[in-house]
């Protein structure tokens, strides 16, 4: 019988097609692991050669270094990969299908947490190997913030690829990424940052991590950060919700 197919599964092969986009793309697979992987090994040894940390490296960087893989899925590669999509029609072709606009946003963010899941099982088999002892009792709070983590920067990374043009959207997509990297709060704790530690933690970086490390690092369930992600959330949905078009 012709017709449409029932969203959820229209939405469900959208996000099968998304993942296998974003798993097959060289520099989408660096963004999601080798970076992440790579600042969690260099901070173990940093802070073992100049005794940065109290606690162990690996028990303080870990979480840190998840919400960062979250970042880099959830706003750069996406929003990358949304921008040139836009420009070459892709999402245009998409426009006239049956596919409404809601459809193609949730088969991304669907994809973006299979992707995330993945993420989340290599860096923490590493830092298992490395040592890394979470508190179970957080794993319900990190979750949560991964999950409004993702909510925040898809929201945000959309709302850039739909505002400017492919090529500007990578560079201030890449800019974004390795500015919250360094002063975003997201690795390293917003009281680092000294006098700026109330700003940054008001940021989606500085609150997925100050989550993620409340939640693994301690235990407890991060309220205030969830709280600010899912403002963040909201104001990100309601810009793309906006602004947000096929082409």
């Amino acid at each position: 019988m012709p017709g449409a197919a029932p969203l959820p599964r229209m939405v469900a092969a959208q996000a099968r097609m998304e993942t296998r986009l974003l798993l097959r793309n060289g520099e989408q697979v660096l963004l999601a692991v080798v970076i992440p992987l790579i600042v969690l090994v260099g901070g173990i040894e940093a802070a073992r050669h100049f005794d940065l940390t109290e606690r162990p490296a690996v028990d303080v960087l870990t979480p840190g270094v998840l919400a960062l893989a979250v970042m880099s899925t959830s706003f750069t590669s996406l929003a990358i990969a949304t921008g040139f999509e836009r420009r070459y029609g892709v999402l245009k072709r998409l426009g006239s299908s049956p596919l409404p606009r809601a459809g193609l946003l949730a088969g991304k963010v669907g994809s973006l947490l299979v992707v995330e899941a993945l993420q989340v099982l290599v860096i923490g088999t590493v830092a298992a190997f490395l040592g890394w002892q979470p508190k179970p009792s957080g794993v319900v709070g990190a979750v949560l913030c991964v999950l409004l983590g993702t909510g925040a920067f898809a929201s945000l990374g959309l709302f850039l690829a739909g505002a400017l043009r492919a090529e500007a959207t990578l560079a201030v997509a890449n800019l974004v990424y390795l500015l919250l990297l360094a002063a975003g709060a997201v690795v390293l704790p917003a009281e680092a940052y000294g006098g700026a530690a109330d700003v940054v933690s008001l940021l989606p970086s500085g609150a997925l991590g100050a989550g993620m490390r409340d939640a693994l690092l301690d235990g407890g369930l991060p309220v205030v950060p969830l709280l600010v992600l899912a403002a963040w959330t909201a104001v990100g949905t309601a810009l793309t919700a906006r602004t947000f078009t096929w082409e």
